[in-house]
């Protein structure tokens, strides 16, 4: 049985100072006492849990170097031979993914994108941190992460799971870390796309051209959040020749196509709280011209392009919330097609749990 770490003095203060943040969630004195004096002990004990473990084990209790086998796995020792690394454990869910996919009925895949920040406040000897955005507005230690989720009927598979750091070495930037996501995704489901419609939701930290083109390039459609309405554009009213403006311009010329009741968690007139129930969507559209060039965001010669999209604005009455407004190539001409664009971006809503999991666990 192996020795138990000796604990250095020197590691008193930054443990102190690692548990503090869990004191506030502890009722006493006395039993937040217990719990550090636990966690040291356990660290202490270190190699003696090691062996306790592998006692469980038929195999690692008859093998001589039980304990140590245990250990270096849980300090990544042992897996210098295997490909036991995100990349590699990714692709593999990867793969999961899109065979939970492929037995689905219907005819549409959905490919839902979400970037967001994995804070870990307390953090600081994690490997490449870097600063992200908190909730209440200040800068936290913490990380970058790129999920996609693809969607069909009854079926959902995680497609992309990427975690990431500006001060990584090989770190190029964010844009080129959504290039790859594009391009890995939409190389996995390749064999889907020969029977099924592939659509990208996103929300509006992927309102880019360069985006939009890998896209279309990819020959996949996409329903994005605008983020950036003053993004020069033509519009048309009716049959009217097209008009110079932007999205804010082409926003007011939007005419009513159609309503939707949908169930949401909102807070409506004087309610002091947001709670699930029944609300109204008044959905508005119109046809948008948009010119881009085909080499934005890369190197070497390009070509201007343009492409015909529909601007949808929807609005939940009622509600103190800003409209939903969204840019996508379906085209949209009336209830049932804006209807469709609707459910799109709605079921974005609907898999936030999905993404806090990949977040909290594939990390």
């Amino acid at each position: 049985m192996g020795m138990p770490v000796t604990w250095e003095a020197k590691w008193q203060s930054p443990l102190v100072d690692y548990l503090a943040a869990y004191r506030s969630l502890i009722g006493d004195q006395r039993t937040a006492v217990t719990f550090g004096e636990v966690v040291q002990d356990i660290i202490g004990a270190g190699s003696l849990v090691c062996e306790r473990i592998a006692a469980q084990s038929a195999v690692l209790a008859a093998a001589q170097d039980g304990g140590q086998r245990v250990s270096r796995l849980a300090t990544g020792e042992s897996t210098q031979r295997s490909q036991l690394d995100a990349e590699h454990l990714t692709a593999q869910l990867r793969q999961r993914g899109v065979a939970q996919l492929a037995p689905g009925t219907g005819d549409e895949l959905w490919l839902i994108a979400d970037g967001s920040e994995l804070r870990k406040p307390y953090a600081q000897a994690m490997p490449a941190l870097m600063q992200v955005r908190a909730l209440d507005g200040d800068l936290v230690p913490g990380y970058r992460t790129l999920n996609v989720l693809g969607v069909m009927p009854q079926r959902r598979g995680v497609l992309y799971h990427r975690l990431f750091s500006s001060t990584e070495a090989d770190f190029i930037s964010e844009p080129a870390k959504v290039q790859q996501a594009l391009h890995t995704v939409s190389q996995a489901v390749r064999d889907l796309k020969a029977r099924l419609t592939v659509s990208w939701v996103l929300d509006s930290g992927f309102d880019d051209a360069a985006v939009w083109r890998t896209v279309w390039e990819q020959q996949e459609r996409l329903v994005c959040r605008v983020q950036h309405p003053e993004r020069l554009i033509e519009y048309r009213v009716g049959n009217d020749a097209w008009h110079s403006g932007n999205l804010n311009k082409a926003q007011e010329r939007l005419r009513l196509v159609g309503t939707a009741q949908t169930t949401m968690v909102v807070q409506r007139g004087r309610q002091e709280r947001a709670k699930e129930q029944v609300v109204t969507a008044a959905m508005r559209a119109g046809p948008v011209r948009l010119t881009y060039e085909t080499n934005v965001r890369r190197e070497g010669p390009g070509e201007t392009q343009q492409k015909e999209l529909w601007l949808v604005e929807v609005r939940l009455l009622g509600t103190k919330l800003e409209p939903w407004l969204l840019i996508t190539d379906w085209p949209v001409t009336d209830e049932a097609s804006a209807l469709h664009v609707f459910r799109m971006y709605r079921q974005r809503w609907a898999v936030e749990e999905s993404f806090k999991f990949s977040r909290d666990c594939l990390v």
